[in-house]
């Protein structure tokens, strides 16, 4: 005779529902309070209970209402962060970092992308803040007045960042594009170079690092250089047509690119042409991507510390978070130029 082994249902008996803290604890055999305990505070439970508990939402499929549970402190533990772009990895070491400093103080994030539109930041702004993120990270310190506006009176901490700027919505983690600018003037000027070409994407940041050029090399006594402009986001390809829009209409000995991709593509397009780089033409480029030293030649460019942006922002929120109730609004001043350095390779 076959002996009948029956089980508790590991989810609702009735199709459609739910399946509920209750539903965990009845297949873990444990109380409900010791499931809450199991995935909010495991430091306060055994750790054969914590694997009973585990192996249970495994089996039951159960998510956890993260927004329930932070009724008690007001907190939904998310923090929302709005980048222009994530076509290259510009900004891959400041997400990396700013996710990490959160992750590990169990805070979890949203990436909405803006397209360099203030009007599509605008609107990402107002859909996020329906979701009642704890913290919102921007790129940059240019928005629309809207924006400002709701962000201005939004109970919860802002941190621009990749920017910097005297009149901060709330917290902002950078450097100055205007710096940036004169820095790579005045240094490519003092290595010799006096025909300049510029090609940029239309991100306001490049732009700005680009006009800074030019007022530079004009202070200089530097002629105008040639400056072409295409759609962002950044490609190789942008690159191989800037330079060649370039070439069309003058000889520089060195362009200056607002990224790393375009002068990557500056790069490859100048090869076609057999033009030798350093010598009939030099490249700089912005951003030190992974991939700068190992182009060849290797790429000069402009290192930025986007770890360290990053962890700054994270912490900036998270001790926020800390001393601040979410039903009040305080905007203490947080400013912190992270700095760049200019690095010389071969390709100048």
């Amino acid at each position: 005779m076959t002996k009948r082994i029956e089980r508790e249902p590991a989810v609702p008996a009735n199709p459609g529902e739910s399946v509920t803290l209750i539903d965990v604890a009845r297949v873990a055999g444990v109380a409900p309070m010791t499931v809450s305990r199991a995935l909010h505070r495991p430091e306060l439970v055994r750790s054969d209970t914590q694997k009973k508990v585990l192996d249970a939402v495994r089996a039951t499929g159960y998510v956890p209402n993260m927004l329930a549970g932070g009724l008690a402190s007001n907190r939904s533990k998310l923090v929302a962060i709005l980048l222009p772009t994530i076509a290259n990895s510009i900004f891959a070491d400041t997400v990396q970092s700013l996710m990490d400093g959160l992750t590990s103080s169990g805070y979890q994030t949203l990436l909405g992308l803006t397209a360099y539109s203030t009007a599509r930041e605008e609107a990402l702004v107002e859909a996020i803040l329906g979701r009642r993120p704890d913290g919102i990270v921007l790129a940059g310190t240019r928005h629309s007045d809207a924006t400002v506006d709701r962000l201005s009176k939004a109970k919860i901490p802002v941190v621009e960042i990749w920017d910097l700027t005297d009149t901060p919505i709330d917290m902002v983690i950078g450097f100055s594009h205007e710096q940036v600018g004169t820095e790579v003037a005045r240094h490519l000027f003092d290595k010799g170079y006096r025909k300049f070409g510029i090609v940029s994407v239309d991100d306001p940041r490049g732009l700005r690092r680009c006009e800074s050029i030019k007022s530079e090399l004009a202070r200089l006594g530097v002629a105008e250089p040639a400056f072409e402009v295409l759609p962002a986001p950044a490609t190789l390809q942008a690159g191989r047509e800037g330079l060649g829009r370039i070439l069309a209409a003058s000889t520089p000995d060195i362009i200056v690119c607002s990224s790393d991709t375009l002068a990557q593509g500056v790069l490859a397009e100048a090869a076609s042409r057999r033009l030798s780089v350093p010598h009939e033409l030099a490249v700089m480029g912005f951003g030190d991507l992974s991939t700068a030293a190992h182009v060849y030649p290797a790429l000069s460019t402009v290192r930025i510390d986007g770890i360290t942006i990053g962890a700054k922002a994270a912490e900036a929120l998270l001790a926020r978070f800390a001393a601040v109730p979410r039903s009040e609004v305080v905007r203490t001043q947080v400013k912190i130029d992270t700095g760049f350095t200019i690095i010389d390779r071969q390709s100048t």
